[in-house]
C-alpha cells in the first residue's frame, strides 16, 4: 500500500513543524510548504512557496502531483499577524494577511480538489480563537481567523462526501519555548500553557479514519480559556 501524502503549510516552525513532524512519525510522506527555508529532523519534502499566491500554489500542487502522485490530506496552517493601531494599517498590510491566512486555503483547495477527492482525503484549516475574542489592534488577524472557520464548513458542505473539512482553532500555544510564569499556566483550566504537539495530535485525528463522522466542525483547543468568566476586582 504506498504511504499517504500530507501538505503542511507554514510547517517551517511552530505549529506547522509539530503537524509535519506528527505525520512523518505515523509514517506519512511530508510535504512542508513556506516561505522560509524549513530543515526538519525528520523526512520530508521541502519547499520554499509563498501561497497567498496563485501561481505559487498551482506549481506548489503540480509538483505533488509529479513526485507523489497522490495527496491524503492537506494542513493549511500558513499565518501571521501584524499588530497595529487601525488608523496606521495599510490596505497592503490588510491585505498581505487575509492572503496567507484565508485566501491561501481557497487556492490550495481549488487547486488540490483533484487529488483530494481521488484519495477520499480530509483538509484541516489552522484558525484562532481570535475568531471568537480580540485584543486591541490585531483586526486584520482576527478577521482572517474567523474568515477561515466560516470558508471551513462551506468547504465541508461543497466538497462532501468525498472530503471532509474541520477546522482547528488554538489559544494560547507556546511556539517558541517562552519563559513562561506559573500564573501563565495557572489561569488556564486545564493547568498550562498549550503546546504545538496538542495541535498536532489533534489535527493528525482528523486526517485519520477514526474522524470519519467528522466534517464541517471547528475544534477550539486552548485548554479551557474561551469558557472561563473572568471579571475585574
Amino acid at each position: 500500500m504506498a504511504a499517504r501524502v500530507a501538505l503542511v503549510t507554514g510547517g517551517a516552525r511552530g505549529i506547522g513543524a509539530a503537524v509535519a513532524a506528527r505525520f512523518a512519525a505515523e509514517d506519512w510522506r511530508v510535504v512542508i510548504a513556506d516561505r522560509d527555508a524549513a530543515q526538519p529532523a525528520h523526512p520530508a519534502r521541502c519547499v520554499q512557496a509563498d501561497v497567498g499566491e496563485e501561481a505559487a500554489v498551482q506549481a506548489l500542487v503540480a509538483g505533488i502531483a509529479a513526485r507523489e502522485g497522490r495527496l491524503d490530506a492537506l494542513v493549511c496552517n500558513a499565518g501571521f499577524m501584524i499588530r497595529k493601531p487601525l488608523r496606521a494599517l495599510t490596505l497592503a498590510e490588510w491585505n498581505g494577511v487575509l492572503a496567507t491566512n484565508l485566501t491561501s486555503t481557497f487556492l490550495l483547495v481549488r487547486a488540490a480538489e483533484a487529488m483530494l477527492r481521488a484519495a477520499g482525503g480530509a483538509v484541516v484549516t489552522i484558525a484562532s480563537t481570535r475568531a471568537h475574542q480580540s485584543e486591541p489592534d490585531t483586526e486584520s488577524y482576527s478577521a482572517s481567523k474567523g474568515g477561515l472557520v466560516a470558508l471551513t464548513h462551506a468547504l465541508a458542505l461543497s466538497l462532501g462526501p468525498e472530503l471532509r473539512v474541520n477546522c482547528v482553532s488554538p489559544g494560547w500555544i507556546d511556539t517558541r519555548g517562552e519563559a513562561l510564569r506559573p500564573e501563565d499556566h495557572a489561569q488556564h483550566p486545564v493547568g498550562r500553557v498549550g503546546r504545538p504537539e496538542d495541535v498536532a495530535a489533534l489535527v493528525a485525528w482528523l486526517c485519520g479514519p477514526e474522524s470519519g463522522f467528522v466534517t464541517g466542525a471547528e475544534f477550539v483547543t486552548d485548554g479551557g480559556m474561551t469558557r472561563k468568566m473572568i471579571y475585574a476586582e
